[in-house]
């Protein structure tokens, strides 16, 4: 693919200083040629793609800047100014008094061509926002953008800095039909926006360096009345414009909310999240990470929700080889371990899922093929008889994806055990990978119920007999339960599950679980009070093994209370008539 450039460098070298010109002849390389900076007091350098160059040992004097203002005419508010039917742009840095001291004369280029390794999209119809940084083509592709669109389509463009269409009453060629609105002063491009749709009928608007609070909010109003928005904005990455409190808007806005206990359980997240507001602005999402290369988020939401949660979903990957033919590929992005990350609820107690929210992991650190599950064994207690239905391994894994292939029924091959795919509900993720991790177990915790091999709960939860285990019992998925979340428990749950030996517990050298311990304090207290003591007092405990002290009282429907100050603070447990008179 060859480029077709059209720059009208000449024009830009007749304001400059002829001893300027000169220097800039003699270097050559014109197409690299990027910006020529004139500063008060300073030497005068010329920017080109790969560094900057001294273009003369002078000083760069008041007469020399007088010399360029002189021929450019006035600056526009925001300090830029152009020339007549070119796209050249001048940036003027001023002192405290307003005088010019220095200037950047940016060259102004229109490249056709560069809008063919995403012209699809932006033929598409949808709304594209393309990021990327300074310099790097952004404006460019916005005008191809729009010459393109402008051959079927009424497009306006809102040109707040003449970037797009040229420091002229009539707008550059390079725009084609395209009709172009200017802005009087930056601050108020978010009411030309609004006026473009109100007043020209436009099917596509056209909106260079979306910066502000009040753009973005024309842009969200733009886009709900139907009219196709191909913007730019400042920044690299999607996870830019998510940080950008201003811009963020234009993805949909983020917003932390509370979850309920169960939808917290159901995703394997704590119950205060982020997520997106609203549906976005744009519906693609362009990050231009070089001139040749750009990563496409083809569905914005949802890239958004799966990055929000730890989970980012696959990109397209556009670039142009060495020869100029468009390549197209898939990334696959890794997502972030979140495994044990604090705040994760995997701390005890009536913890959710753990902070596990990403996508279905090996946590043996290899990926196998499903092994199909022995139904005929469980650990810690067993579910009531006619409470959950076990079928056999071949029943149960028929309709999966996975290649599922039968334990071995013991471990004396010499192949590692397949990986086994677990959903946990109400059990610290974080715990369950430990475990596995300690044991070298390929354990994968599931995000969805329906692809698991086996649900792994809480005594309390499954109890409770909410819908997601009546819906696995349904589709006849065993069910594992647990009495706590404890690495024991754990432990013996896989190797109970993998055909292992028990492995050996940190109380069998000594060092007891607290959780375990508490757990059977706690019974014999229980037990206690209901052989009549009137109450019971408990061994001082940290705060994750109070709250399980006390979930567990709720469950025996007897009353506690926590007494006393850290660390010797403890539970209390009683009856409740006894609670009533104390």
């Amino acid at each position: 693919m060859e480029y077709r450039i059209t720059d009208d460098l000449e024009k830009l070298k007749a304001v400059l200083p002829s001893y300027l010109v000169d220097s800039l002849e003699q270097i050559g390389r014109t197409d690299d040629l990027v910006e020529v900076i004139m500063d008060l007091g300073r030497v005068p350098t010329a920017r080109y793609n790969d560094g900057e160059k001294v273009l003369d040992n002078r000083e760069v004097s008041r007469e020399d800047l007088d010399h360029v203002t002189e021929k450019i005419g006035m600056f526009d508010a925001d300090n830029r100014a152009g020339l007549e039917r070119t796209l050249h742009r001048i940036s003027a840095i001023r002192n405290r008094r307003g005088a010019v001291v220095g200037l950047t004369c940016r060259i102004g280029r229109a490249v056709y061509g560069t809008i063919n390794i995403l012209q699809d999209i932006i033929e598409s119809g949808q709304s594209v926002l393309i990021l990327g940084a300074p310099g790097v083509g952004k404006t460019t592709m916005l005008r191809e953008a729009a010459r393109v669109l402008a051959e079927n389509k009424r497009v306006v463009i809102v040109d707040t800095s003449n970037e797009i269409g040229g420091d002229s009453d009539v707008p550059h060629s390079a725009v084609g039909r395209a009709r172009r609105m200017q802005v009087a002063m930056p601050t108020l491009q978010h009411e030309v926006m609004i006026e473009a749709v109100e007043n020209h009928n436009p099917e596509v608007i056209v909106i260079d360096e979306i910066g502000r609070e009040l753009e973005a909010q024309a842009a969200r109003t733009i886009a709900e009345r139907g009219v196709q928005l191909i913007g730019t904005a400042h920044g690299q990455t999607l996870d830019n414009l998510m940080l950008n409190p201003t811009l963020s808007d234009l993805i949909g806005g983020i917003e932390s909310v509370t979850l309920s206990d169960e939808e917290a359980r159901r995703r394997g997240t704590q119950k205060t999240v982020l997520e997106r507001r609203s549906p976005p602005t744009f519906d693609v999402l362009i990050e231009l990470q070089t001139r040749h290369r750009l990563v496409v988020h083809e569905d914005v939401g949802a890239a958004v929700d799966a990055q929000l949660r730890g989970r980012p979903l696959p990109v397209e990957v556009r670039y142009r080889d060495e020869e100029g033919n468009i390549v197209t590929e898939m990334e696959y992005p890794a997502a972030p371990d979140r495994i044990g990350s604090s705040g994760s609820g995997g701390s005890g107690g009536t913890g959710g899922n753990g902070g596990n929210g990403g996508r279905q992991r090996s946590v043996g650190g290899e990926n196998f093929t499903a092994p199909a599950l022995r139904s005929d064994r469980g650990v810690g207690r067993r579910p009531e008889p006619g409470r959950v239905a076990a079928p056999p391994a071949a029943e149960k894994l028929a309709p999966l994806s996975h290649t599922i292939e039968a334990f071995e029924s013991t471990n004396e091959s010499s192949k590692p055990p397949q990986s086994l795919h677990v959903y946990a509900y109400g059990v610290a993720r974080n715990r369950l990978s430990q475990a596995a991790k300690r044991m070298h177990l390929p354990l994968v915790i599931e995000d969805d119920p329906a692809n698991a091999q086996a649900i792994l709960t809480l005594k309390n939860y499954y109890r409770r007999r909410p819908k997601l285990i009546v819906d696995s019992e349904r589709r006849r998925t065993p069910i594992y339960v647990l009495r706590a979340n404890t690495m024991t428990q754990m432990e013996d749950f896989l190797a109970d599950i993998f055909n292992l030996a028990v492995p050996a517990h940190d109380h069998d050298e000594g060092h007891d679980d607290p959780f375990d311990m508490a757990i059977h304090e706690m019974e014999a207290a229980i037990e206690s009070i209901r052989s009549g003591a009137k109450s019971v007092d408990l061994a001082p405990a940290t705060s994750p093994v109070r709250r399980m002290q006390h979930e567990m009282a709720r469950e025996a429907r007897l009353i506690s209370q926590s007494y006393g100050k850290e660390p010797q603070r403890h539970v209390r447990l009683f009856r409740d008539d006894y609670g009533v008179r104390q």
